[in-house]
């Protein structure tokens, strides 16, 4: 299992409620969530963290959400400088025929006619071509079997653990007419589980945010003023102007197979906070598979994140909001210095348990005397403690480094030069007199 806990040293107080359905999910917040689907799973696409999950280790079908896959490959080859967008392909008898197989979805690609890598991604990810996909494939690596074995590898570097990458489009390979990549079977399938594909969605955001440029794009011509033209229509329904648009939705990949069912992995993000979400094979009420309802899930898991949770920030006020932040000097000129911090600590929350945080000030114990006293001199900017989370929240992630902050450094905002021996002296002898009377 790559995801962890966060390690603690002090017994903490858990601020997030698990509420046990049927389906064996995970909420970590007190709304009520009602998924009918194979899996699921909602991400802090900034944090890795996971706020809610169902069956996310289950490996299952995940249709044309393999074209992300894709994606990223042909993105790390544009940035690699391997490939670039005005580059052109010309069509394969391959990519022709299954460009042009009746009931796939597709652009119609012409035979020994040229496309420009462009046109093709604009096609595989808007249109959801599969033959733009297996072209792109051939351009990056030559054959889509060897494609297929760069995917497989590019999973196990980005931490997947449960995954079977079998072709680049995410057709069943029994669609392919006896084309599908050499090294694989005719009855394999692309199978993903839900966390995997949200460990995906996350790094192709994270290493590639132009993906969202195409992805958010409800319409786009392909060949536009050309006998080839054609309005391509975004398979994704939650965008501007299209029938479940939401706010926020940019991105990111259907899929739909009659073994995968209806699946989709999403995005939205809001005021600077985004989400990933995946549905695995979506079902109505009647537990029938359902095109809509993946939308329609997909919505109830971002209203959750987006409703539940919030990024609050914590600072010295959450240690004492009466005192100035000013700590005693022991033989400094000044008796006292005023601390700051680098930065607040930020975390994602639900919203209704920031005040149960504790925060706490730690004092660098080399920089205190016997006393536990700050001891002079102190140079400004110089580190002298931390500003903790004592008792941080319980999450998981969907990647093994934590990335949530729990402290941060306290910083001396002026210097305090050591006081002479004659004031040393004086401020003794006041002291012990001080002590008498």
């Amino acid at each position: 299992m790559k995801k962890r806990m966060l390690k603690r040293v002090v017994p903490i107080t858990m601020i997030s409620f698990l509420s046990l359905s049927p389906f064996q999910s995970v909420v970590y917040g007190e709304g009520k969530i009602d998924i009918e689907a194979d899996a699921a799973i909602l991400v802090d696409a900034d944090t890795g963290e996971i706020l809610y999950k169902e069956n996310e280790d289950e490996l299952l079908g995940i249709a044309s959400m393999t074209k992300m896959m894709t994606e990223y490959l042909v993105l790390e080859a544009i940035h690699d400088g391997k490939i670039k967008w005005d580059q052109t392909y010309k069509v394969s008898d391959k990519v022709f025929l299954l460009a042009n197989a009746p009931g796939l979805s597709n652009v119609h690609l012409l035979e020994n006619e040229s496309y420009t890598v462009r046109e093709l991604y604009d096609a595989m990810v808007i249109k959801s071509g599969n033959g733009a996909a297996i072209a792109l494939s051939e351009v990056v690596a030559g054959t889509e079997g060897e494609f297929v074995k760069r995917m497989n590898q590019k999973a196990k570097e980005l931490g997947m653990e449960h995954y079977q990458f079998v072709n680049s489009s995410g057709l069943s390979n029994y669609d392919m007419f006896g084309y599908h990549p050499e090294g694989t079977g005719v009855n394999d399938e692309n199978m993903v589980s839900a966390e995997d594909m949200a460990t995906l969605a996350y790094h192709l955001l994270k290493d590639f945010p132009e993906v969202l440029d195409t992805s958010k794009l409800p319409y786009k011509y392909f060949r536009k003023g050309t006998s080839e033209e054609l309005l391509m229509k975004n398979t994704n329904a939650l965008l501007k102007d299209r029938s479940s648009y939401y706010k926020g939705a940019d991105g990111l990949k259907t899929g739909t197979t009659p073994f995968a069912g209806s699946t989709f992995t999403g995005t939205a993000e809001r005021d600077d906070t985004r989400f990933i979400t995946v549905i695995l094979d979506a079902k109505d009420e009647y537990g029938q598979p359902s095109s809509a309802a993946r939308f329609i899930q997909t919505v109830e898991l971002l209203d959750y994140g987006f409703n539940e949770f919030k990024t609050f920030e914590y600072s010295l006020d959450d240690v004492d909001k009466k005192k100035e932040h000013l700590l005693p000097v022991a033989d400094g000129v000044e008796s006292e210095v005023k601390i700051n911090l680098a930065k607040p600590i930020k975390m994602r929350l639900n919203q209704n348990k920031k005040n149960k945080i504790k925060v706490l000030f730690k004092p660098d114990s080399k920089k205190l005397n016997d006393k536990g006293e700050l001891q002079a001199p102190i140079e400004k900017g110089e580190k002298i403690g931390e500003l903790i989370i004592d008792n941080p929240p319980k999450y998981e992630y969907i990647v093994n480094k934590k990335r949530t902050e729990t402290k941060v450094d306290v910083y001396a905002s002026a210097t305090v030069e050591k006081a002479n021996w004659f004031v040393r002296s004086a401020r003794k002898i006041e002291e012990f007199i001080g002590k008498l009377f």
